[in-house]
């Protein structure tokens, strides 16, 4: 895996040198944005609104928009001289136990991979103590210019990291409960309980996204010149639910009937190859439509990629 930073982790005086790689990717189907009526794709172009003229990506520079709309410059400069200790160093902070950590908090995961031979022992002796005192490490780093709070945990026999937000970006819950008080009654407990114990656990692994499984066989199709024909969903639930003990039994039986029933795992549905830039060059480049005027970003059509 490719690393996106290089650094150490500050251990108080123990020094880690480290690679940051992402723990996560994205399996989504990404689709362009192409002209409906002849398929050409739309592309941004970045345009200054005062001259119409478009720039390139070395002409544009940084600027903050303050309450009046006036934009006040600020150079690399200007960012480059304020102070960030934690630039190169992921700084822990403190160890506290992993479940006074609100998951609210938690942002984007990364791996954490010892940088060197030098760095395996000490990077074992924290990993280590992670494991032994049960706790998570509370740790501030810089990454992509920008001061960030960080949780390190143990996952097998790495080092992972969670970044966190900070708590002031954590909203608070107001006017989210329902208004109007409500009374449970001990038999609809018990019959949610009862429900919560048939659905039991699961094992994520088994778990799979139908409509990417949905998107990609749909592609397949159209990419075969097959016929595609539409799915239609169930329009069970979501309604009003007049008799609550009712509709909790009726769970309870079917999430029991459900459990009985093995389902057997989708294939995975292959899409089709891109085309090569060869084929691509022999379409034909369709006209370019006028940008719009004083427009950020300004669309403008041409052929497909």
């Amino acid at each position: 895996m490719r690393s996106i930073w290089n650094g150490a982790i500050s251990f108080g005086l123990v020094s880690i040198p480290i690679k940051l790689v992402n723990a996560t990717e994205n399996h989504s189907v990404s689709f362009r944005q192409v002209h409906r009526t002849d398929g050409g794709r739309i592309r941004y172009r970045k345009v200054c609104e005062l001259d119409d003229q478009e720039v390139t990506t070395a002409e544009i520079g940084k600027g903050y928009e303050d309450a009046t709309g006036s934009i006040i410059p600020i150079t690399e400069e200007d960012l480059a001289g304020l102070p960030l200790p934690t630039a190169k160093t992921i700084e822990i902070v403190a160890f506290v136990p992993a479940a006074s950590i609100d998951p609210l908090q938690m942002d984007t995961a990364y791996y954490l991979s010892a940088s060197g031979v030098p760095a395996a022992k000490p990077y074992t002796l924290l990993r280590e103590a992670l494991k032994r005192s049960q706790k998570v490490a509370i740790a501030k780093f810089a990454l992509r210019g920008r001061e960030r709070l960080g949780m390190l945990r143990v996952v097998d026999d790495v080092i992972a990291m969670h970044g966190l937000l900070w708590p002031d970006e954590i909203r608070t819950p107001e006017g989210v409960a329902p208004e109007t008080p409500v009374t449970v009654r001990e038999a609809e407990l018990d019959l949610a309980d009862a429900l919560m114990d048939t659905l039991g656990t699961v094992d994520l692994e088994t778990l799979r996204d139908d409509y990417r499984e949905a998107v990609e066989e749909m592609i397949a199709a159209k990419a075969d010149g097959e016929p595609v024909a539409p799915q239609t969903t169930p329009t069970e639930g979501g309604g009003k639910v007049l008799d609550l003990m009712a509709a909790l039994e009726n769970s309870v039986r079917a999430a029991k009937e459900a459990r009985a029933t093995d389902e057997p795992v989708a294939e995975v549905t292959r899409l089709p190859a891109k085309k090569t830039a060869k084929k691509a060059a022999r379409k034909t480049t369709p006209a370019k439509k006028r940008a719009a005027k004083k427009t950020t970003p300004t669309k403008t059509k041409r052929a497909s990629a």
